[in-house]
Formats: structure tokens, C-alpha cells, sequence
């Protein structure tokens, strides 16, 4: 690996300044998803374990550069203590003599790190006083790797530094994905625009063997090859660019799967009437909703054929039936081939964990990332600046 991982450093007596990521939803005080919370417990426990004293250090929120009460850490942490199943020491300004006379097995969670505005900055001064309150570094948080904080970036320069467990599953799962994949790789890519995705399809397209476009962004790429999509959701001021993208995967032998057919609706409503026509018979005034059987089956042909998927976005307007058939019907083929040992499957990105939980395929998937635009700027080839402050020298 080019970062060090917990298993190579000696964290015996030493304080291990850990970041991680707990900003989590909160509704009238109360933590109402501790996903990522139960995430980063084996990280604590491994430090405890070789004798360490894991201190936290976590954003909450957006508040600026300023001291905001609702995005206190004091919020998640009857949640976090429920999750490690023992005692939190919060912490508002920590100093290192504080830290050193707590008892041998504490946990500490400082404040938010956003409450200073020299975070977000990646001020060197904020950096050097974290790094004097410890005497390691692990970073545990993937999900703001793609963010060149003091606490994310800068303190790692600064000390002995590792990957913590999330860390090291994700970077593991994202190079098996794309830095050394068994082939034939196979992405699927989905959502409602091309333009947010425009970095992740020129980047695929030169390291893909096969390319899956759903969801609303199939649209324009269908409008930009003279197919008219009624009243489809559309970024027709992108042909050009749907078009170079084509030629792109065609100079790198990148097959690109488009919808065949596909299931139209005169209006955007659960149950709403609808009906499957082709692509090419697109009736006036529908709207393109999820794409058909057909094109389904093109779909599954191509998973039954890989090695390995990289998953982000759905094939259709998955938030209501019956235009989730699509992602339904490929997340479970992925998920199967998964779990028989066939396929080595990664997902990420918000919409994306959502579609394949409603679909009953996500904890059959090889991995799940919960990294968001971390994922995104990974997947689009982009130096995440908190992974590259731990490699190794």
C-alpha cells in the first residue's frame, strides 16, 4: 500500500489524534442515522487496543468559522458512547497536559473543528497546535479526504501518519475498483445531469471496458445522437460535449450501453400511467422515467460478463414506483453475482446508497461507500489531498 495502516504504527502511551467523520443527522437533539458512528468504532477499538488514546477530532455542519451551538459535537455524543459502549470525555480547548493526565483506555472528542476558522483555511498554525496535542496521526474519514483542511491535511505532515480502518476499507475497496481491477470492469453510471458528472465519464471512459448511462443523463446522450426525447428530462446544450464523450470511449475501446427502450409517463407520480415504447418512438409530451426490460437485460448481459462494477447513480426515477424497476432489477443481478463470489462490486455516492438499499441489494455488494463527494472526486481521477498526505515518504 503507499499509506501506512494502524498495524504499522506503535501506539503504545501515545495519544492518537484521529479524524473522523460523525456528522450525522440530528433531529431535536437526537442522532436519527449513527451510520457513521458505528463506522468508525473499529478504529477506536484498535487503538485502545495497542494501548493508545484516541482523540477525535470531527466537523459537525457548516458553521463558518464560528461557534454555532446547534453544531456542537455535545449533540452526537450520547450516540457515539452508545456505539462504543463506553464513556466520551468531551473536550472544548483541549491543551496537552489536559490530555496526558486522563486515565490509561479514555476516548476524548473535542469540539468541532469548524468552529475555528483556520480549519477550513488549512492554517499552518491550527495545524501545529493539533499536532502538539498528540503524537500520532490516523485519519479515519475518506468522506473529507477530497477537503485540504488543518485537520484533515495539514496535521498530517506533521506527525507520524496512517490510514484508520474506514479509511484503509475504502482505499482498498476504490483501488481494487479502478488502480488494479481484474477485468472486464464494467461502470454504471446514472443520475439526473451530465453536466455534475462530467470529470467522473471522461475519466471512466479511458479506464472502463464497458460503460452503463442511466437515469435522466441517458437522455441527453440519446438527444445528442438525433433521438427525440419529448419532454424528457434533457441537457440538450450538452450534445457537443455527450458526443466527445462517445468518441472518447470509442478511441479506447470503451463499449457505452445506452437504454434501448425505454418507460415513458405523462407525468412525474407514483403509479402514474406509463407505458414501454423504444427509444426511437418516444411519444410527444412523455417523459422518459426508467429504462425498459430490454435495456434491462443489456444491462445484466453486461454483469454476468465482468469482473468488476464501480455503481454510481440509478437507471431511473427510483424514488417512486414503478419507474425503480430498472435499478431494482440490475442491483439485485450485482448483487447476487456478488455474493456468489463472481464480481467485485463498489458503489457510492448518495442517490446510489439509497437506490440500492430501497432495492434490498446494498449489503450483498462487495462495498458500500458512504464517502459522497470523496467517492465522486476518486472515481474521477482527481488527488484527494487528505490520502495523499499519508503516503508514505
Amino acid at each position: 500500500m503507499a499509506w501506512k495502516i494502524l498495524d504499522d504504527m506503535d501506539l503504545a502511551g501515545k495519544i492518537v489524534l484521529t479524524r473522523v467523520d460523525i456528522n450525522v443527522p440530528v433531529e431535536d437533539g437526537r442522532v436519527t442515522d449513527a451510520t457513521r458512528i458505528e463506522r468508525i468504532v473499529p478504529t477506536v477499538r484498535d487503538i485502545l487496543a495497542k494501548g493508545g488514546t484516541p482523540v477525535l477530532l470531527a466537523h459537525f455542519g457548516r458553521p463558518k468559522g464560528k461557534v454555532v451551538p446547534e453544531m456542537s459535537l455535545r449533540h452526537v455524543l450520547p450516540a457515539l458512547e452508545d456505539a462504543l459502549g463506553m464513556p466520551v470525555t468531551f473536550v472544548e480547548t483541549p491543551d496537552r497536559a489536559g490530555l496526558e493526565a486522563l486515565p490509561q483506555g479514555s476516548v476524548v472528542l473535542l469540539e468541532n473543528t469548524r468552529f475555528n476558522p483556520m480549519e477550513t483555511e488549512n492554517d499552518p498554525k491550527l495545524a501545529r497546535f493539533l499536532a502538539s496535542l498528540g503524537d500520532v496521526y490516523c485519519n479515519d474519514a475518506f468522506s473529507a479526504a477530497h477537503r485540504a483542511h488543518a485537520s484533515t491535511e495539514g496535521v498530517a505532515h506533521l506527525l507520524p501518519s496512517c490510514a484508520g480502518r474506514l479509511m484503509e476499507a475504502e482505499l482498498t475497496a476504490l483501488e481494487k475498483a479502478l488502480g488494479h481491477p481484474e477485468r472486464p470492469v464494467l461502470a454504471v453510471v446514472g443520475g439526473a445531469k451530465v453536466s455534475t458528472k462530467l470529470d467522473l465519464l471522461g475519466n471512466l471512459t479511458g479506464k472502463v471496458d464497458m460503460l452503463v448511462i442511466g437515469g435522466g443523463m441517458a437522455n441527453t446522450f440519446l438527444a445528442a445522437q438525433g433521438i427525440d426525447v419529448a419532454a424528457s428530462l434533457c441537457e440538450h446544450d450538452l450534445g457537443d460535449t455527450a458526443r466527445e464523450i462517445l468518441a472518447k470511449a470509442e478511441d479506447t475501446g470503451c463499449e457505452v450501453i445506452l437504454p434501448t427502450d425505454v418507460v415513458v409517463a405523462k407525468e412525474f407520480a407514483a403509479h402514474a400511467g406509463n407505458s414501454t415504447v423504444p427509444v426511437t418512438e418516444v411519444p410527444e409530451g412523455t417523459m422518459i422515467l426508467d429504462a425498459g426490460p430490454d435495456s434491462v437485460a443489456r444491462v445484466r448481459e453486461a454483469i454476468d460478463r465482468a469482473k468488476t462494477l464501480i455503481w454510481n447513480g440509478p437507471l431511473g426515477a427510483f424514488e417512486i414506483e414503478p419507474f425503480d424497476a430498472a435499478t431494482n432489477a440490475a442491483a439485485e443481478h450485482a448483487a447476487q453475482r456478488s455474493a456468489a463470489g463472481d464480481l467485485v462490486s463498489v458503489a457510492g455516492g448518495g442517490d446510489t446508497v439509497s437506490a440500492l438499499n430501497r432495492a434490498g441489494a446494498a449489503e450483498r455488494f462487495s462495498y458500500i461507500s458512504t464517502a459522497g463527494g470523496a467517492f465522486l472526486e476518486w472515481m474521477e481521477g482527481k488527488t484527494l489531498p487528505g490520502v495523499a498526505a499519508l503516503e508514505r515518504d
